[in-house]
């Protein structure tokens, strides 16, 4: 008896929920109310497809007065239909080349970008948190929270001055929770023509 009480006991609380469930799913939107929603920042970064010559400006270490300046290239395409991209640097420092590679990945669900970087320097290194934001009025900020030597550090992405022809991208840090930033890097991108 105890058995069927609990069999009963399941059974209305299954339908319960069952009537009280919203009647719609995703997959019973229609496909334009769905892209119309979710996909305004997917061409966010189809300004960087192709071929550049960067100039970087890099000051390492924090509160060190001097800039390193050095020349690369970047090569960038898209992937996965436009909902990803990939960067790939070569590094022509006075020290000698190296390598990098950001990889970009739109969420349709928030309208915002995660950034990814590896350091050729050491590909088996972990990654760090990504930078993750969007596009405001044709500028595009990101952000992310992680620890450097055991203290929390903001980081900082933001693109703009974007053309046809030329972006300028430059990294920050924060050790204080956003309040002030030192810039740690500058790229200023001219586009190699076809």
């Amino acid at each position: 008896m105890k058995s069927l009480r609990v069999a009963l006991a399941t059974g209305i609380v299954a339908a319960a929920m069952a009537a009280i469930a919203p009647a719609n799913y995703s997959q019973d939107i229609p496909k334009a109310t769905q892209a119309a929603a979710s996909l305004s920042g997917l061409h966010d970064f189809d300004f960087e497809a192709g071929e550049w010559r960067v100039h970087h400006r890099v000051k390492r270490p924090t509160n060190s007065p001097e800039w390193l300046e050095f020349d690369g290239t970047c090569s960038n395409r898209a992937l996965m239909d436009g909902a990803a991209n990939v960067e790939d640097h070569t590094f022509n420092k006075p020290g000698g080349t190296t390598h990098g590679v950001a990889l970009r990945a739109y969420d349709a669900k928030t309208g915002r970008w995660a950034i990814w970087w590896v350091d050729g320097r050491d590909p088996f290194g972990a990654l760090d948190p990504p930078v993750v934001g969007r596009f405001d009025n044709g500028v595009g900020t990101f952000y992310s929270d992680g620890m450097v030597n055991g203290k929390p550090q903001r980081t900082r992405f933001i693109w703009s001055h974007i053309t046809p022809t030329s972006a300028r991208w430059e990294q920050a840090l924060s050790s204080d929770a956003g309040k002030t930033w030192e810039t740690n890097w500058i790229m200023e991108f001219q586009r190699v023509s076809s």
